[in-house]
């Protein structure tokens, strides 16, 4: 637990509770009054209600559309399964500003739904509803899907047996099994919702805010700290609030359930309303999952000259069209976001691993408090993270403003919890025994785990190696404060294009989203081989 904690306290703890501490000090003095000033104004009140209420719409039409999506996934069984269920995994290890960008291609001005029909949604509440409903989509298929496929069928046909309708057998039978999954997951996108921050960034314009873009806003551009260490800290106590309630519906889920293998209870659909049902999730996924990639592909080749590589080409010199939105040339970010998620990923598996391993004894309040530190990240804003590093980390010996480390650092914080989440279950299934016998037969602890653990959890290392490097990929909240302008990373890059105007600036940001989306697609794709489908967990 040692290292975990060190590097927690040292590039987690210290960076927040300085910006924090700088926000709510005065004199050298808490001014905890400054509290209630800053909820009392009705600009923040807005952005609170807004931030609340977009997140529980978003949730509510996620659940609509995507579980009639996990009920297929898990009862039906037909061609191109596999790949389709990849396919609406990809947009959820997307970087929201690729989201955001599709979304833009898809509905914005110039966009699809402009040219066809002069609609433009961009700037209104339903294009960042939609947006939140492509991202989370598979989170619901994935979560609920899986455990759906290993409830046993045969307990609804008795409940049918025994004079149950359908609906009156699925909703005494079937539901209560799937509650706490469907809580699960409405839980996890409400999260992800509440602390959206690339999608409302993009396609909210200035007249919606969340609690994270306005914890930018007043970081970045008026320089209120005060304003945004109250916010951060009441992000922190909702996000917080809501990862204990899923922590509690997960356990809850563990225990209460008979599980059998999804192999026996999937089967071709039968009878035309379940072909329609099929029919139906396919042009769903197609409407909402495949158009908006599309358009972002169809919009980057999409010249002033006609369709060809013109947008990329430019992504290979400066100031291409008079534009001096960046030092090097942006094709450059690629090279850079590449190298940073890969270091950022070897950081997130050592951190990652000896968390886990840590995290194998169950014992102690000690554990149980160490496993809520390794969440934290997920429930405190990253523009935070991001300012406070520029403020802490600017004296020896830990002087990094200057140094290229910085961004992996800032990117393994994001990747740790999942690398957590995904090597303690299969680390826990380990048989002590095993650890035991290589010990008795005179193993050292380091060559017991070499022998026993390694080759057993081998396949959820490079799981967890893959989940890291997408999500370092598309780190953005961090990184946009402390990347430098010599050495963007591909978010980095593609918000600085957006945020010019001009058709090129336009073209080439169209051009590097689709260059994140396809190598976050291929992450994704190795993972869909590597991965078991064993497991219930998204």
């Amino acid at each position: 637990m040692a290292v975990p904690v060190a590097f927690f306290a040292l590039f987690f703890a210290y960076p927040v509770t300085a910006i924090v501490g700088r926000g709510l000090k005065a004199e050298g003095a808490w001014q905890f009054g400054r509290i209630g000033e800053v909820l009392s104004r009705p600009d923040i009140l807005d952005v609170l209600w807004f931030t609340t209420w977009q997140a529980l719409a978003s949730t509510a039409l996620t659940l609509l559309i995507a579980l009639p999506g996990a009920y297929v996934f898990a009862r039906f069984d037909f061609p191109g399964k596999q790949v389709l269920r990849a396919v609406v995994t990809v947009p959820f290890v997307l970087p929201t500003v690729v989201v955001g960008t599709a979304f833009l291609a898809l509905l914005g001005r110039g966009g699809l739904l402009d040219e066809l029909w002069g609609v433009r949604l961009d700037t209104t509440v339903w294009a960042i509803l939609l947006a939140h409903v492509f991202f989370n989509y598979a989170v619901v298929v994935r979560t609920v899907g899986g455990l759906w496929s290993q409830l046993d069928p045969r307990q609804e046909e008795a409940a049918r047996v025994l004079g149950a309708g359908r609906f009156a057998a699925f909703r005494r039978v079937t539901l209560p099994a799937l509650a706490p999954a469907v809580a699960a997951a409405a839980l996890m996108v409400f999260l992800f919702t509440f602390t959206s921050f690339g999608v409302v960034q993009i396609l909210g314009g200035p007249a919606y805010s969340t609690l994270e873009v306005e914890i930018y806003r007043q970081t970045a551009q008026l320089l209120d700290l005060p304003t945004a260490a109250v916010l951060t800290l009441l992000q922190f106590a909702a996000v917080g609030g809501i990862l204990a309630v899923h922590a509690a519906t997960v356990r809850r889920r563990e225990r209460a359930l008979k599980l059998v293998d999804p192999a026996q209870t999937s089967r071709r659909p039968r009878g035309a309303g379940q072909w329609a049902l099929l029919g139906g999730v396919l042009l769903t996924a197609l409407l909402l999952i495949l158009l908006p990639l599309g358009v972002l592909v169809e919009r980057s080749l999409d010249g002033p000259g006609g369709y060809g590589f013109g947008y990329y080409e430019a992504l290979q010199s400066v100031g291409a069209g008079g534009s001096s939105t960046f030092l090097v040339p942006p094709l450059e970010a690629v090279g850079n976001s590449l190298r940073y998620a890969l270091v950022a990923t070897l950081i997130a598996l050592v951190i990652g691993g000896l968390a886990a391993a840590a995290l194998t004894r169950r014992a102690g309040r000690l554990v149980r408090g160490f496993d809520a530190l390794l969440m934290l990240p997920l429930g405190v804003s990253a523009v935070t993270v991001g300012f406070g590093f520029l403020i802490t980390l600017d004296k020896p010996p830990l002087d990094l403003r200057t140094s290229w480390i910085l961004v992996p650092l800032a990117q393994a914080l994001v990747g740790v919890p999942f690398v957590v989440r995904t090597m303690l279950p299969v680390l826990r299934a380990v048989d002590d025994r095993l650890r035991e016998a290589a010990a008795v037969l005179g193993a050292s602890p380091l060559r017991a785990w070499r022998e026993v653990d390694l080759p057993l959890v081998r396949r959820a290392v490079l799981v967890a190696a893959g989940f890291a490097f997408a999500v370092s990929l598309g780190e953005f909240g961090a990184t946009v404060f402390i990347a430098r302008p010599d050495n963007p990373t591909l978010p980095v890059a593609v918000a600085r294009l957006l945020g010019r105007s001009g058709e090129l600036n336009y073209g080439q940001a169209m051009a590097l989203s689709t260059i994140l989306m396809l190598v976050c697609a291929v992450s994704l794709l190795l993972l869909e081989r590597i991965r078991t489908d064993r497991s219930g967990e998204f």
